[in-house]
């Protein structure tokens, strides 16, 4: 072992750390670290950002813990709720309208101290559309929050007018807010329970607003964020490191680790040679391969849980030849599932029969199914009218399977058994890893991605309602992420009835129609679902699952 550890000492020194330096705080390597705090900027799918604000800012109201699973990993039950910022809660049939009494003595970093205005901030700014991207309002939106409409976007006055907040968030006094439903909806309290809407410092918030920026969004780009949650901000080195110290006032107690620091490795090999050597504690975003061998280690824990993990291919309907059906099916017939699955992950997925995680409430097995066949693929090409592929090079910009540069390690495997297997069937493709800010703004802002390779995205509202309108309602109608420009009068209007239809077997009707349709369709192309998965050195526990599948550092604890 001596070998590696030299290995492992001297990547340490590459990466500016020792182990000696870190040996009382919690060191966790990574392939990125945040390149933004604002969740509703471009890169707010980039999963990379979510570890800042999702342990420096607080939800209103959170799920309650569950059991465990086979690993040890607390799970959480997505049908209850318990208190955070809020301390309790009512809820007014009639008029469609909650009441939060808000927790009193609650001290953010700084000594800024938490009461209704943070809150009537938080929503006022997600209702003005001032980032790049309308996460926050999504989530309101999601949840039936009145106002919270598509009328925003229109370019008009009368936009400007819509987004603007009104009384359906109300200040009843410094402790209690009220916020209003324009329809019943099953996923309020869950929508609110999902980073986007978690409580900013108006304060701090406020003293970094511009006249050009007067919603702070170049503060939470580049400087920092201001909340009521367990970490503050310590140091922030985009492209290197991300550190955070516990908030000593933190009204669920103290952290157990006092200070965090995230550092990029890009390398998931060096990765796993520093926490093999003892030089960190956590790594996450390995390869399935090198799970699978970690798994094995002495003083390593390799912990998981089936969650809501996917990968799929985005078609653009906007890009052509992908505006032909008959082409997307020979693409989905094309693709070697079971292969991909024992190469890449080691038989440890399985193929993804729909379009929201099969473990959310709602998911359908769409009957209708794509399975591996490369002689049905040749003939929907040539019915497509591109007999062996003929002709498809018009379009060349269309055939770059592009995909994140700094996942290559997991996902150029399966890129490169993609690329086999369409040539096989007559589509040459180019490979195209870009940075994953970049491939974040192309996903999520500007939906220009021709073909994309994505296995970061995943509905964090555990519901296959919200899955849908996330990523395949028309972006007129509100859906947010959509990055395929997929548009369906079946989903659409089907959608809106089930969020609001209390009768569950009904519900369930309602959103395996949308499955169906979204699989006649292609909305993207399937492929697998996988486990979520982090290394563990011994000495931690305390992992709890999250549906971001992002860390919540507050749970971690040393082992006793």
């Amino acid at each position: 072992m001596k070998w590696l550890q030299r290995i492992a000492l001297s990547l340490l020194a590459a990466a500016g750390l020792s182990g000696a330096a870190y040996a009382e705080d919690l060191l966790i390597l990574t392939e990125e670290v945040p390149v933004s705090l604002n969740y509703d900027g471009a890169t707010g799918s980039v999963d990379t950002n979510w570890v800042g604000w999702d342990n420096i800012l607080d939800p209103l109201v959170y799920h309650a813990k569950a059991g465990v699973n086979e690993d040890g990993v607390q799970l959480l039950d997505f049908n209850k709720f318990e208190g955070r910022l809020a301390e309790s809660w009512s809820f007014d049939e009639a008029t469609l309208t909650w009441t939060f009494n808000l927790r009193k003595g609650v001290k953010g970093c700084d000594g800024a101290t938490f009461n209704a205005d943070d809150v009537i901030y938080t929503f006022a700014r997600a209702k003005s559309i001032s980032g790049s991207a309308p996460i926050g309002w999504f989530l309101a939106s999601t949840g039936s929050v009145d106002g919270f409409t598509p009328a925003v976007f229109a370019p008009d006055e009368s936009g400007a007018a819509a987004r603007k907040l009104g009384d359906e968030v109300k200040k009843i006094d410094d402790y209690t807010v009220q916020i209003r439903q324009s329809a019943p909806n099953q996923l309020f309290l869950k929508v609110l329970s999902i980073f986007a809407l978690y409580i900013f410092d108006k304060e701090t918030m406020e003293a970094h607003a511009t006249e050009d920026d007067p919603w702070s969004h170049n503060y939470t780009n580049n400087e920092g964020l201001a909340g009521f949650g367990p970490y503050c901000l310590n140091e922030w080195r985009k492209n290197e490191s991300f550190s955070l110290t516990g908030n000593p006032d933190y009204y669920r107690g103290a952290a157990a680790y006092d200070r965090v620091v995230v550092r990029k490795v890009p390398q998931s090999a060096n990765r796993v040679a520093i926490l093999l050597s003892g030089g960190a504690h956590i790594a996450e975003h390995l390869t399935p391969k090198e799970y699978n061998t970690l798994s094995k280690a002495k003083n390593v824990n390799v912990v998981g849980v089936q969650g809501n993990e996917n990968m799929y291919m985005i078609l653009n309907f906007k890009s052509p030849p992908f505006d032909n059906p008959l082409l997307r099916q020979a693409m989905a017939h094309a693709l070697p599932y079971q292969k991909i699955i024992d190469t890449s992950y080691f038989g440890k997925a399985h193929k993804w029969a729909g379009f929201v995680p099969s473990t959310y409430p709602g998911f359908h097995a769409a009957g209708l199914q794509y399975d591996y066949d490369p002689e049905k693929a040749k003939a929907l090409l040539a019915e497509a009218g591109y007999p062996g592929g003929a002709g498809l090079e018009a379009f060349p910009e269309s055939f770059k399977l592009t995909y994140m540069l700094e996942r290559e390690s997991e996902l150029g495997p399966t890129a490169t058994i993609i690329h086999t297997a369409l040539r096989d069937v007559g589509i040459n493709v180019q490979l195209d890893p870009i940075p994953q800010a970049q491939y974040g703004d192309r996903e999520l802002v500007k939906k220009d991605l021709p073909m994309g390779l994505t296995a970061h995205v995943k509905p964090i509202g555990v519901d296959a309602a919200y899955g849908t309108l996330l990523s395949y309602v028309s972006a007129h109608m509100g859906g947010i992420l959509n990055s395929s420009n997929y548009s369906s009068e079946v989903v659409d209007g089907t959608l809106y009835g089930s969020l609001a239809e209390g009768n569950n077997d009904k519900r369930n009707e309602m959103l395996a129609v949308i499955q169906e349709q979204l699989m006649k369709d292609l909305a993207v192309l399937p492929i697998l679902e996988f486990r979520t998965h982090w290394a563990l050195a011994a000495g931690v526990t305390g992992m709890v699952w999250h549906p971001d599948n992002a860390l919540r550092l507050h749970d971690l604890t040393p082992a006793k």
